[in-house]
Protein backbone atom coordinates (compact mmCIF):
# COMPACT_ATOMS: atom_id res chain seq x y z
CA UNK A 1 0.00 0.00 0.00
CA UNK A 2 1.58 3.19 -1.19
CA UNK A 3 0.97 6.84 -0.33
CA UNK A 4 -1.69 7.17 -3.04
CA UNK A 5 -3.70 4.34 -1.52
CA UNK A 6 -3.58 5.95 1.91
CA UNK A 7 -4.58 9.35 0.47
CA UNK A 8 -7.57 7.75 -1.26
CA UNK A 9 -8.53 5.84 1.89
CA UNK A 10 -8.27 9.04 3.99
CA UNK A 11 -10.60 10.83 1.57
CA UNK A 12 -13.15 8.02 1.80
CA UNK A 13 -12.97 7.97 5.59
CA UNK A 14 -13.45 11.73 5.79
CA UNK A 15 -16.39 11.51 3.41
CA UNK A 16 -18.22 8.86 5.45
CA UNK A 17 -17.30 9.73 9.05
CA UNK A 18 -17.60 12.84 11.22
CA UNK A 19 -14.56 12.81 13.52
CA UNK A 20 -14.31 11.80 16.28
CA UNK A 21 -16.22 8.67 15.48
CA UNK A 22 -16.60 5.06 16.50
CA UNK A 23 -14.70 2.90 13.99
CA UNK A 24 -14.80 -0.87 13.65
CA UNK A 25 -11.55 -2.69 12.87
CA UNK A 26 -11.65 -6.32 11.84
CA UNK A 27 -8.51 -8.39 11.48
CA UNK A 28 -7.90 -12.01 10.57
CA UNK A 29 -4.62 -13.48 11.77
CA UNK A 30 -3.08 -16.94 11.92
CA UNK A 31 -3.94 -18.39 15.33
CA UNK A 32 -0.25 -18.31 16.30
CA UNK A 33 -0.20 -14.51 15.78
CA UNK A 34 -3.29 -13.70 17.85
CA UNK A 35 -1.33 -12.60 20.91
CA UNK A 36 0.93 -10.40 18.79
CA UNK A 37 -2.16 -8.53 17.54
CA UNK A 38 -3.67 -8.28 21.02
CA UNK A 39 -0.44 -6.74 22.35
CA UNK A 40 -0.85 -3.87 19.90
CA UNK A 41 -4.16 -2.98 21.59
CA UNK A 42 -3.39 -3.26 25.31
CA UNK A 43 -6.14 -0.80 26.32
CA UNK A 44 -8.76 -2.63 24.28
CA UNK A 45 -9.02 -5.91 26.09
CA UNK A 46 -12.51 -6.53 24.77
CA UNK A 47 -12.67 -7.76 21.23
CA UNK A 48 -15.14 -9.94 19.43
CA UNK A 49 -13.29 -13.11 18.60
CA UNK A 50 -14.09 -15.94 16.26
CA UNK A 51 -11.97 -18.91 15.25
CA UNK A 52 -12.06 -20.35 11.76
CA UNK A 53 -13.69 -23.73 11.28
CA UNK A 54 -10.36 -25.57 11.44
CA UNK A 55 -8.90 -23.23 14.05
CA UNK A 56 -6.00 -22.04 11.91
CA UNK A 57 -7.16 -18.40 11.91
CA UNK A 58 -8.76 -16.03 14.39
CA UNK A 59 -10.81 -12.96 13.54
CA UNK A 60 -10.72 -10.12 16.02
CA UNK A 61 -13.07 -7.14 15.85
CA UNK A 62 -12.35 -3.96 17.79
CA UNK A 63 -14.64 -0.96 18.12
CA UNK A 64 -12.63 2.11 18.96
CA UNK A 65 -13.36 5.81 19.22
CA UNK A 66 -11.02 7.41 16.72
CA UNK A 67 -10.22 11.14 16.64
CA UNK A 68 -9.43 11.38 12.90
CA UNK A 69 -8.98 9.52 9.64
CA UNK A 70 -5.22 9.70 10.14
CA UNK A 71 -5.54 7.84 13.45
CA UNK A 72 -7.42 5.05 11.64
CA UNK A 73 -4.67 4.84 9.02
CA UNK A 74 -2.06 4.78 11.79
CA UNK A 75 -3.72 1.69 13.27
CA UNK A 76 -3.62 -0.10 9.93
CA UNK A 77 0.06 0.80 9.51
CA UNK A 78 0.75 -0.43 13.05
CA UNK A 79 -0.75 -3.89 12.47
CA UNK A 80 0.81 -4.29 9.02
CA UNK A 81 3.99 -5.62 10.66
CA UNK A 82 2.20 -8.84 11.69
CA UNK A 83 2.96 -11.62 9.24
CA UNK A 84 -0.14 -13.10 7.66
CA UNK A 85 -2.61 -10.46 8.89
CA UNK A 86 -5.63 -9.56 6.81
CA UNK A 87 -7.29 -6.24 7.61
CA UNK A 88 -10.90 -5.88 6.53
Amino acid sequence: MGPEWFDSFREKLDKHYAWPSLYVFKFIVPAAKEEELRQLFPLHTTAQERASQKGKYISLTYQMMMPSSQSVIDVYKKVAVIEGIVAL
